[in-house]
């Protein structure tokens, strides 16, 4: 990648500040119009955020419900574009409503039938109400007290960080430079003020190199004002951070192939529980922070909330001691008034064109980052002058696109690129407890930028994020495996899982 951006010359059209979901959105877009985009992430791509979803491509049941109801288009429509350009890493899953009074199936069966009725030709299936012996056909370990049935609908389900890595190969494969490990630290101005660039410190090395565009997009999340001080100190903050915490358990939870909706629980927010690389993940909590760090921590208050909320609809009740794993992500919401309730702000996104003439995008979801790109590349390009082109990523298959890839098994995230890891040999699991190879972790560096112990074990495999103690387990391993790779000391391989393990206790309840 280092001998891409050596070789480029002059001003790139764009540079884009942030290697998350929005950020390489935004990449993909600007390089299949031709223009010259260079990317820079100051840790590893989907460090933050976009690693740590619920895992649902999805409207937003909840976000209808509040009366948005172009939120809930607008994503529906990207759910189904995200389908079929990417069938490796998006599925549908059934998400059924437990009904335990008697107004509930009418209610919920009715707003599912808009919700499905909103999503047009991009549907996923016609919801319907279902008896109480249907709905425990489709949940066997659901809680049985007072059940009188469900209500079932259909919506998408996804492996956030490894559909990242496929957009930022997909990026490159369209022209795009792209670095991890590569924070700004500065920007530059023109005579009359306006950003023309920014100050990059290459995190491997130390050394620090200039990159000059014709526009800098500042894409960071909820990072966003640290960067938009950097370009002018006066502004006032534009995100209001949020906490969600998941927690992480085994199979037997949610046995079958369905997830569960609650759509009210105590504090306001909706609940899931999902079946995700066999595990099932429950989540999510709403709490506003202070402010946003890279490594955010559960708070005590919020695994007890889950664990509570779980035990209402769970047959088997978890408990803090069957938790295999729990995280948190943050969410860049965009600041409304004083308000101190994170959960009714708006997941709508937000570009801002600052007076020092950066181009800020944050807000928005997962589901809408294609939409999200189209609209800050044709505001971007704008700003820059650059010749007007239009996008083409409605239908551009993403990098690994196979709409067979299931028969690979726990490859089948790697798409076309199963064959390529599967040739590598290393197929014995490294832990027990987890399908990860040894394969995976020799192509994480080769072919997908893994530059540390934890990028692989937390990103490019989810190990951490399905079994803490486990990833734990294989550190060693791993490390060992990435050291022969990127050839570097046992001193490194000592270092590395030194600080994975810290970094992993966190994810230990």
């Amino acid at each position: 990648m280092y001998q891409r951006l050596r070789a480029h010359a002059g001003p790139w059209d764009m540079i884009v500040v942030g290697g998350g979901a929005t950020g390489a959105g935004v990449a993909i877009d600007g390089a299949t119009r031709g223009y010259d985009v260079l990317l820079l992430e100051q840790s590893d791509f989907g460090k933050g955020t976009s690693s740590r979803s619920t895992k649902l491509v999805h409207g937003g049941v909840r976000y209808l419900e509040q009366g948005n109801v172009s939120l809930v288009m607008e994503a529906l429509k990207e759910r189904g574009l995200l389908l079929q350009n990417a069938p490796h890493l998006v599925r549908n899953l059934g998400f059924v409503v437990p009904n335990y009074d008697w107004w509930e199936a009418p209610f919920y069966g009715i707003g599912l039938k808009l919700y499905n009725l909103l999503a047009g030709k991009y549907g996923f299936g016609a919801s319907r109400i279902l008896s109480k012996e249907e709905t425990l056909e489709r949940l066997p370990t659901l809680n049985t007290e007072g059940l009188r049935g469900g209500v079932i609908y259909f919506d998408g389900q996804f492996d956030d960080s490894r559909l990242l890595i496929n957009l930022v190969a997909t990026a490159y494969e369209q022209g795009a430079v792209l670095l991890n490990y590569a924070p700004v630290t500065d920007v530059t101005r023109d005579g009359e003020g306006f950003v023309d660039g920014v100050v990059v410190r290459d995190m491997e090395t130390g050394e620090e190199f200039h990159a000059q565009g014709k526009v800098v997009v500042n894409a960071t999340g909820p990072f966003c004002d640290d960067l938009r001080r950097k370009a002018d100190p006066s502004v006032q903050p534009m995100i209001a951070p949020s906490q969600g915490i998941h927690l992480v358990f085994d199979a037997s939870f949610l046995s079958g192939d369905s997830a569960i909706m609650v759509p009210h629980t105590s504090d306001g927010r909706v609940m899931f529980a999902i079946p995700w690389h066999g595990h099932t993940l429950v989540g999510t909590t709403d709490t506003p922070i202070p402010a946003a760090t890279l490594e955010p921590v559960a708070l005590e208050q919020e695994i007890e909330f889950i664990l509570s909320t779980a035990s209402l609809y769970l047959a088997k009740k978890p408990v803090r001691g069957d938790v295999l794993s729990v995280f948190a992500g943050i969410r860049p919401l965009v600041r409304s008034g004083d308000s101190g309730n994170t959960a009714a702000l708006s997941r709508d996104h937000t570009i801002r064109i600052e007076n020092s003439g950066l181009v800020t995008i944050c807000g928005g979801k997962w589901t809408t980052y294609r939409h999200m790109a189209e609209d800050c590349v044709n505001q971007a390009a704008t700003l820059a002058r650059l010749p007007e082109k239009p996008c083409v990523t409605r239908h551009l298959n993403v990098h690994g696109f196979h709409p067979g890839s299931d028969k690979f098994g726990h490859l089948s995230v790697y798409g076309s690129d199963a064959p390529g890891v599967q040739s590598l040999g290393l197929a014995e699991p490294l832990h027990p407890a987890l399908p990860y190879t040894g394969a995976e972790v020799v192509w994480a560096v080769r072919h997908e930028m893994a530059r540390t112990l934890e990028d692989v074990l937390a990103r490019r495999t989810r190990a951490l994020f399905l079994n803490a103690r486990a990833a734990i387990e294989m550190a060693p391993a791993v490390a060992h495996l990435c050291a022969r790779e990127l050839e570097r000391s046992s001193q490194w391989e000592t270092d590395q899982v030194q600080s994975f393990t810290e970094t992993a206790r966190n994810y230990l309840p």
